[in-house]
């Protein structure tokens, strides 16, 4: 680690002046001891400023200028004015005309002994204020690098406490903000006061003290990261390293390619101890430095190092070093990370590291790939000469259902807690009370709380809630969590549970099944169909799994059980088992058995506990102990496409007339007649086929194809060449019902003419607002074309009595 000046960000202290508390915690200071501070700080500020003007003096090889006794006049702007004590320079644009005369002149401060030059430099904004500011390297991070790349001098004007030191006349040792107002009267007092102008601006407070935070220059521990960077760097570009998804590698070359030494100094009171220690001498005969000096630090593993080290580097006899260890601590993810090997042991070479390290994969945030993953890189390479792990998954952030970031002062930080568990809104009120929140952020918190969950969060548990964060995932950088989905997939459980219990009721007690399968040509159709169906859902996960797409795994499992299993096969296996014979019950025994236990393990990894409480209750033969260690399902050869597209156009087919039933308000109980009219054989074939199995979904008491319609019936389109005829005749109130469509007739017509209307005046309308008018008009005339065929329908049917 290197140690050198960097910008800091300190606190103030409140403004009375009785006391001098910093963060507090610090015991109050008294006058004399904030004298001596004092007087140390400006010693060292005017010595750090004489080498810096040396330096610069002896890298820019000034030429002699010529006294400069101009009335012309330079206003600069600034928001903190007291720092102008810690000016340096004035700086304008290179290319602003105003003051391109004035390059390399000088201005004199008001109210110090010091010579200002004026510098170009691109940082200045020529269009904002006066286009001339002013430059205080040691007090601001912006100016901070506008002095180093001008040589500039850092003169610090602050103590610790707030108090200003060095060559500052009669504003000595006043407090910042006291000082603030006493700079303003007396450039006024000088007539060089020009005004003031409100301006936008944000200004930095600290979390705990509430106190405006004052960047400082400080004394801080570095390390070099360049090397360590290229590596990492490399690892990435070979493919050693495998970031996924792979976008978020252009992030990590970006981090990589603009790498800065990395600050790991913190002065909190937890954490890892700085491994420095400053070196004194117990012999007044031998001279010493001082702490800012970075030739009396040596850094070292322990105390006996460090003594030997300082006594090998100072040639001094151990027994006269005297060390004192940095009070500060190491930055948080320098501890983190350590962790890859940390935790097996390491410096030592324990049996786990040699066994564990490295690991293979790490999931994470992307919003730390930098400051973690990257640092558990560095720190892996360097120390141990290997990479920590081969693959990195980064998930998206989660954010609310409106997108925005959680935030306790917005109210809207879901706990996850909450939605395993349940709670009601004066619960997630109460607990906004017990925060530390300050009385307007728990108003506002209080009010998204009301807006977003009037009547609480549900009770979802923890399956759902880990079911939709995973599907959730996509390749977006966020979430936006909706509590409303989470409990739909709750819903999803309950139907898992439901249809698993039901499907039992179907076994034989003291029958065990195997998921061993040979399709031998003795299957029904349907339990051929649901064995592809479930092919084609463990070829889905497995693909998706290896590809870290739990977006595409999640579908699948969701699709097949609801879908597939719940809405068509368990339906079509109740008339089976009503009048099949017992060889056709048995072989569905089986395929359903299959179902089911390869359905849960499936699912296993996204929902373990409604799983395991099913599987365990599944008349299996093999003598696994849990489904947490039973194989995943593996791809199988019972794919068979052509079977499904005919079942999905048989399901059509039901969807079509069930649909109809319910626009007429016709319960399922209530069976009614399907007449299939088509011209196109190979739609009449596959129909044929499955009528039984249509009429089963559809709740139909018949469904014919060779018999015509009779009067009295709905003319429902398949296809172009392919139409059902339902009979409604003696199940509806046509009268009743021309009445109801007709009004929506009308209501849609007048609905279409305003749009109509509003388009016309286009070009007071915003692109936005016409494309919508535009898209609510073609959906609008699409209902009405439906409308008017649904009445054409019931006139036919009236006209029939």
């Amino acid at each position: 680690m290197t140690q050198v000046s960097g910008m800091q960000a300190g606190c103030d202290t409140a403004t009375d002046e009785s006391a001098a508390v910093v963060d507090g915690n610090v015991p109050t200071k008294t006058a004399k001891q904030l004298e001596k501070e004092a007087k140390k700080a400006e010693k060292l500020a005017k010595l750090q400023a004489k080498l810096e003007k040396k330096a610069a003096q002896e890298a820019t090889q000034e030429k002699k200028e010529k006294p400069e006794d101009s009335d012309e006049e330079l206003v600069v702007a600034t928001t903190r004015i007291e720092t102008m004590l810690g000016d340096t320079a004035e700086a304008v644009h290179p290319n602003d005309e105003r003051y391109k005369h004035l390059h390399g002149k000088y201005v004199k401060h008001p109210f110090c002994d010091r010579r200002l030059p004026i510098i170009a430099d691109d940082f200045v904004d020529m269009n904002f204020g006066t286009g001339a500011v002013k430059i205080t390297p040691a007090h601001d991070p912006n100016d901070y690098e506008v002095g180093k790349r001008h040589n500039l001098p850092f003169i610090n004007v602050f103590t610790d406490e707030g108090r200003i030191v060095g060559d500052c006349g009669k504003f000595r040792l006043m407090r910042r903000f006291e000082c603030r107002k006493k700079i303003l009267l007396a450039l006024q007092e000088l007539e060089l006061y020009r005004g003031c102008d409100n301006n936008p601006m944000v200004v930095p407070f600290c979390s705990r003290s509430k106190d405006v935070v004052e960047p400082m220059i400080k004394p801080q521990w570095y390390v070099k990261c360049n090397e360590m960077a290229e590596k990492a760097t490399e690892a990435v570009r070979s493919g050693e390293l495998k970031i996924i998804p792979e976008h978020h590698t252009k992030i990590w070359y970006h981090w990589m390619d603009g790498i800065r030494d990395w600050c790991v100094s913190r002065q909190l009171w937890w954490g890892h101890r700085i491994p420095a220690y400053y070196v004194t001498f117990n012999d007044d005969t031998i001279m010493g430095g001082t702490r800012d000096n970075s030739d009396y630090w040596v850094v070292a593993r322990s105390k006996a190092e460090a003594v030997q080290k300082a006594s090998e580097k100072f040639q001094v006899e151990a027994h006269k070093i005297v060390l004192q260890q940095d009070e500060d601590v190491l930055d948080t993810w320098f501890s983190s990370g350590l962790f890859p090997f940390s935790v097996f042991g390491w410096p030592d070479q324990t049996d786990d590291l040699k066994t564990f390290f490295p690991t293979t994969f790490l999931e994470t945030g992307h919003d730390i790939l930098f400051f973690w993953v990257a640092r558990m890189v560095f720190f892996s390479q360097k120390l141990l000469g290997q990479l920590p792990f081969k693959q990195v998954y980064l998930h998206p952030m989660v954010r609310d259902a409106h997108g925005r970031k959680m935030s306790k002062s917005l109210g809207n930080v879901i706990d996850p807690m909450d939605v395993i568990y349940g709670i009601t809104l004066e619960g997630l009120q109460e607990q906004l009370m017990a925060s530390n929140l300050d009385r307007n952020e728990i108003k506002t918190a209080t009010e998204g709380l009301t807006q977003d969950y009037p009547n609480g969060i549900p009770e979802c548990g923890s399956d759902a809630l880990r079911f939709a964060l995973c599907a959730y995932i996509t390749q977006a950088r966020d979430i936006n969590l909706d509590i409303n989905r989470v409990q739909g997939y709750r819903f999803f459980c309950n139907k898992l549970w439901n249809a698993t219990k039901f499907a039992l009721l179907y076994f034989v007690p003291d029958e065990r099944y195997s998921n061993v399968l040979e399709l031998d040509g003795t299957q029904s159709k349907f339990d051929l169909w649901i064995l592809s169906r479930l092919a084609a859902a463990i070829e889905a996960c497995n693909i998706g799994f290896e590809q870290y797409d739990f977006g595409s795994v999640t579908s699948a499992c969701y699709s097949f059980w609801l879908y597939d299993l719940c809405d068509v096969y368990l339906e079509c296996l109740k008339p089976l088992f009503r009048n099949g014979t017992e060889d056709e019950k048995k072989k569905a025994r089986q395929v359903l058995f299959i179902c089911l236990d390869f359905g849960l393990r499936l699912l296993s990894p996204f929902m373990p506990f409604i799983t395991e409480e099913l599987w365990q209750r599944l008349p299996r033969q093999e003598t696994v102990p849990s489904i947490c260690v039973a194989s995943y399902p593996e791809i199988t050869p019972w794919r068979n496409v052509k079977l499904e597209k005919e079942v999905e156009f048989m399901q059509k087919a039901a969807r079509i007339i069930r649909s109809c039933k319910a626009e007429y308000n016709i319960p399922n109980k209530t069976r009614t007649e399907a007449y299939i009219v088509s011209k196109d054989e190979y739609s009449k074939a596959i129909l044929e086929k499955y009528a039984q199995d249509v009429a089963t979904l559809a709740h139909c008491s018949k469904v014919q194809l060779e018999q015509s319609p009779p009067a009295g019936c709905a003319i429902l389109s398949l296809s172009d060449n392919c139409q059902i005829h339902l009979l409604l005749k003696g199940l509806i109130d046509v009268d009743k019902e021309l009445q109801k469509w007709q009004k929506k007739k009308s209501e849609m017509e007048k609905s279409i003419a305003g749009l109509e209307k509003q388009l016309a005046n286009l070009i007071e309308l915003k692109k936005e607002v016409c494309n919508m008018a535009k898209d609510k008009m073609e959906q609008n005339k699409g209902e009405l074309e439906h409308i008017i065929a649904t009445l054409d329908n019931l006139k036919l049917i009236q006209t029939s009595d």
